[in-house]
This record gives structure tokens, sequence and C-alpha cells, in this order.
């Protein structure tokens, strides 16, 4: 009996973890708004690590909002904290999938998916996520204006450049 108990307590929590997302509810996505907003100011007197301690609350409490993530990312790399800024620009790219699976009619967080991936340095993945947004969305506007010389020009950028890891 034992020898079965264990494996499905183990089945059952991981099933139950699976599935169950917590719940973000709209005071958590209130805080969250108003702690970026602080940090937005910090940022406005570049006060890094204040901004980057406020977006990670932020990002703590709304993990699928993927600005949110971006925001710490690019914090971090201006503290430059290479580890931290490649782990929060992984989560931004997860949230953007996420959130492109939730809602595939908005080719926006595939677009900003491109942007993340080309910060990360992983320009195949960025290519496959710009084709996918032309083959999906290749009537809007923003992604038929962005093409591959415009997402080369990007990372040729030296502001660019200064937040990639």
């Amino acid at each position: 009996m034992k020898r079965i108990f264990a494996p499905l307590a183990l089945l059952t929590l991981l099933l139950l973890a699976a599935g169950c997302a917590p719940k973000i509810t709209s005071l958590q996505r209130k805080e969250a708004a108003s702690l970026v907003s602080e940090a937005q100011f910090a940022s406005t007197l570049r006060e890094w690590r204040r901004a980057e301690e406020l977006t990670a609350k932020a990002a703590a409490l709304c993990p699928d909002n993927g600005e949110y993530w971006l925001n710490l990312g690019s914090f971090r790399r201006r503290l430059d904290n290479l580890s931290g800024a490649r782990a929060a620009y992984t989560s931004a790219a997860k949230a953007y999938g996420a959130a492109y699976q939730a809602d595939p009619k908005d080719p926006q967080p595939l677009m900003q998916q491109v942007y993340v991936y080309s910060l990360l340095g992983k320009p195949k993945d960025a290519l496959k996520a710009l084709k996918r947004a032309q083959a999906d969305h290749g009537g809007n506007p923003g992604v038929k204006n962005f093409t591959e010389q415009a997402l080369e020009r990007l990372c040729e950028d030296p502001e660019f450049k200064a937040l990639a890891v």
C-alpha cells in the first residue's frame, strides 16, 4: 500500500500544479500597476536599484505580464546583472507566448517576442516569431512593416545592444 501511495500522491500534486495556475486578483493587478508606476518614476531619476526592486515585486504579483518582465530585465541589465536580466527576459518571452495563445487575433505579443528573443541573443527564435506573425497577421500594418531588415537594424542599434544579454 505504501509503495502505491507515494507515487499517487506525487502524481496528484503534479496534476494539480499543472492545471491550476494561481488566479491573479484585480487587487493584485492594481498593486502591481502602482508598483510599476513608482518604478517608472525611479527610473526617470536613474535609480535603477529601486526601479528593479519595485518591478520585481510587480512581476511576482502578475507573472503573466510580459511588460513587467521586460522592464525588469532592462533594469537588471542596467545594473550589470546579466543572469538576472536573462531570466527576466526569458520570463517575458514565456508571458508573451501565453498571451498570444490566449488571444491569437492580437499580433502584439508575437511582435514583443521578436524583440525579447533579440534581446536574449536568439536570432533564430526571433526570426521564427516574426515569420509566424507575418504568416498569421500579414495584413496588420505593424507586422507588415517590420521586416527582417528592420529586425537587423534593431539589433545593431547601440541603445538596443546596451539592454541585450
